[in-house]
């Protein structure tokens, strides 16, 4: 597929006059448009909802775009969950999945009435010496072993760190009804970043099987199961999107097989989607500021790994576009690096693009989810501002860009720092 930016030359030439690079933008178009599809395919389940996965993009202008769309918020650390409570999500509408959880975060949640997921049995004693145990609860189901997609190792749930066993799972649901628990979740993380309709029903297909065997051995009532995240995206252009609405009547079927014969057609669907929900509506925008020919050829460009992670740490790819240059051959080699002392703080290792000059615009794609978010500050690099592209084409700050005295200010304790200049 071809991949276009949703933001043109020109718009971009105009932002910059206003808001220098980099910085990450949105497209509240695109996540406004998502959003409504998601919820128009699962619409055969009664209490089908959306929690969004924070942790992909903690923006509190994105999370109100998406509770307006009827979505909800899934937190995994205490300032998640405080974020979403301070939006007004309802305590129903916030999902706390966490692991090896500090007894501060479970006593918020339960504050807050989130719906708590349990990631370990022995977190049920834990939870009800700090916090008490709620009449609604979750667990975090780990099967083990491989997960298989016909002939294909989708990944490794065996040597994951998430979820309770399946003689677990059943230990811990006695345990919780004995404990006064009405109302039972259970939620899965098998496998990231698919690229096949086939997954989530695979994955449902497993939970439903085990919630019948919970419902019939251990007599609870499965109020919910959460099929979280794991729905990729296409980031290469050779990559074929998922198709969210085979995905979701696949999950239609392996409800109507297994769960409405067993006298369960009422159980809702829940699911965790970031970056499905906003990846494709996100781009960091930089600007070419160097070129070097040593061995190799190098674009430098302003931002680095702290703005974007994802290629330094997985070997990630992201599309490049070369604004204004789109149809022109990409007859040229680069390597396109930021400025970190890290030999892997490279957007593109011998990508083929335009010829790059200094002060053009990169478009590096797809960094909705998981690219402002897991930035950081080594070598004492700043975070980027967030722009949002707002429906009606105008440009909005929702983060500005952070500056010395944000770096400096967890000193702000001390003296020793009473000589800073920060005019600069």
């Amino acid at each position: 597929m071809e991949k276009k930016p949703f933001v043109t030359k020109e718009q971009l030439d105009e932002i910059v006059k206003t808001y220098p690079t980099p910085f990450h933008i949105y497209d509240e178009k695109g996540i406004r448009e998502n959003a409504r599809h998601l919820k128009k395919a699962f619409s055969w389940n009664k209490g089908y909802k959306e929690f969004f996965a924070v942790k992909a993009t903690p923006n509190p202008y994105i999370l109100k775009i998406l509770q307006e769309e009827g979505c909800g918020c899934d937190c995994s650390s205490l300032t998640e969950l405080m974020l979403s409570n301070a939006l007004d999500f309802a305590g129903e509408d916030i999902m706390f999945s966490s692991n090896a959880t500090p007894a501060q975060e479970y006593q918020y949640a339960r504050k807050i009435g989130a719906t708590i997921n349990l990631d370990d049995i022995t977190h049920i004693d834990f939870l009800e010496k700090c916090a008490s145990i709620p009449e609604t609860i979750s667990c975090r189901y780990n099967p083990g072993g491989t997960f298989q997609i016909t002939t294909d190792i989708m990944d490794n749930p065996g040597d994951a760190k998430y979820g309770l066993t399946t003689p677990q799972m059943f230990e811990a649901f006695r345990i919780l009804k004995e404990k006064g628990v009405k109302h039972f979740g259970i939620h899965a993380f098998l496998a990231s970043n698919t690229l096949t309709n086939l997954y989530y029903p695979l994955l449902a297909k497993t939970l439903f099987e085990i919630a019948v065997k919970l419902k019939e051995e251990v007599g609870v009532h499965i109020a919910f199961i959460n099929l979280s995240g794991g729905i990729g995206i296409p980031y290469k252009p050779t990559d074929v999107a998922n198709d969210i609405d085979v995905i979701a009547e696949g999950v239609h079927k392996v409800y109507d097989e297994i769960l409405v014969p067993a006298g369960m057609g009422d159980v809702a669907i829940y699911t965790e989607l970031g970056r499905f929900m906003l990846g494709p509506f996100g781009a960091l925008v930089t600007t070419a500021i160097h070129q070097k020919h040593t061995h190799k050829e190098y674009i430098g460009c302003d931002p680095c790994a702290a703005n974007l992670m994802r290629p330094a740490m997985y070997g990630a790819y992201h599309h490049i576009t070369v604004m204004g240059k789109e149809n022109q051959p990409c007859d040229h080699k680069y390597d396109v690096t930021g400025s970190l002392c890290e030999n892997n703080d490279k957007f593109a290792i011998d990508r083929m693009l335009p010829e790059v000059e200094i002060g053009d615009l990169l478009y590096i794609h797809d960094t909705g989810a998981h690219g402002f978010s897991m930035g950081y500050n080594y070598n004492g690099r700043l975070r980027s501002a967030e722009l949002l592209l707002k429906e009606d084409g105008s440009v909005q700050m929702i983060r500005r860009a952070e500056t010395p005295r944000d770096y400096f200010a967890t000193f702000d304790f001390s003296d020793i720092l009473s000589k800073m200049d920060y005019d600069i």
